[in-house]
């Protein structure tokens, strides 16, 4: 009976040693708990529209809990200063886009890019510009000799100011050598009500904005801020295609990305830019940004920092040249 006894007390501590490492795999298993998805604009904006898609993804097929938490203001910098500032443990992360690169070239956030992680690209957005319905220009050569020959010049709308419309609106202009009158808004909502009402002369707008108000007739489409058509456009010329430089000092694109306070554990960044990665691949995903007018490739950890570092190097010379003293 002791004999039994001994073997039976052995055998359970050998099973006890064999589960010990699962039960601690089980204990640090990331995912463990949601993830928190901050987003720095108002809800129902473009930017916090793709937010959700991706959590509803990550949720419904990616097995993990992402919560959105909507924190506007100061053009974004109040909710990523927020991610900057999180526990690197993996579960905050956020969405940044350009108007985080238009204030560091500024100086008006203590915020660099060295606070972040850079993780995934969400989609590109191919800014485009609009025309009233009743405007002369039908073309882009026929906007530019408008922006030539109007007395006063033409007025082009921009959601918000001193970020990458502002820039393409300027150089639109410096590539026609001739001057516009810059009208920021409060957003791309703004400025195609007021283009619908024939208020202003073009506006610099998204697809996701823009396509729906194309369709219906109310503006009109002139030409793409980019080196490629608009997918779900594709009769829509791009600038660069019709002769018009709107890249003199680089590449500037509208580029929508995840970032990730510093220090996350390497292991568990690797797993949340996988988990990221596989949503954003998605047919679902791909079929949501083509029909909202975006390009989405899968460009994570040092190769979307590469692209995030020549934006904001575009940005650190075309700012001063626009956004302080005008084109030169």
């Amino acid at each position: 009976m002791k004999n039994t006894l001994s073997r039976l007390a052995a055998a359970l501590s050998i099973a006890a040693s064999l589960l010990a490492p699962l039960g601690a795999q089980a204990a640090d298993a990331y995912p463990s708990k949601p993830i928190t998805l901050i987003v720095p604009w108002n809800a129902g904006g473009a930017v916090d529209l793709v937010g959700r898609k991706v959590s509803d993804l990550m949720n419904r097929n990616g097995g993990v809990n992402v919560l959105i938490e909507n924190i506007a203001g100061a053009s974004s910098l109040i909710g990523l200063a927020k991610v900057a500032h999180a526990v690197p443990d993996g579960y905050t992360f956020g969405v940044a886009t350009p108007s985080l690169m238009g204030a560091i070239a500024q100086r008006t956030t203590p915020l660099r890019l060295e606070d972040f992680t850079i993780m995934n690209q969400v989609g590109i957005d191919q800014l485009m510009l609009a025309v009233p319905k009743a405007s002369p220009a039908n073309n882009v050569e026929e906007f530019v000799k408008l922006m030539r020959t109007k007395p006063g010049g033409v007025s082009i709308g921009v959601p918000g100011s001193n970020n990458i419309n502002h820039i393409f609106a300027a150089l639109l202009a410096k590539a026609a050598n001739t001057e516009y009158t810059n009208v920021p808004y409060t957003g791309g909502s703004k400025v195609l009500i007021d283009l619908a009402g024939n208020h202003i002369d073009a506006g610099v707008v998204k697809p996701s904005e823009t396509i729906s108000q194309v369709k219906g007739g109310l503006v009109k489409a002139i030409g793409v801020f980019s080196n490629s058509r608009v997918e779900a456009m594709p009769d829509l010329p791009t600038f660069a295609e019709r002769k018009v430089d709107v890249f003199p000092y680089g590449n500037v694109e509208q580029v929508t990305f995840l970032v990730g306070p510093k220090g996350v554990p390497a292991d568990r960044l690797a797993r949340a830019q996988e988990l990221f990665a596989q949503v954003l691949g998605s047919a679902e995903y791909r079929k949501f940004a083509v029909d909202h007018g975006m390009t989405v490739t899968d460009l994570r950890g040092a190769n979307m920092e590469k692209v995030v570092r020549e934006v904001q190097r575009t940005f650190d010379t075309v700012a001063p040249k626009i956004f302080t003293s005008g084109v030169e």
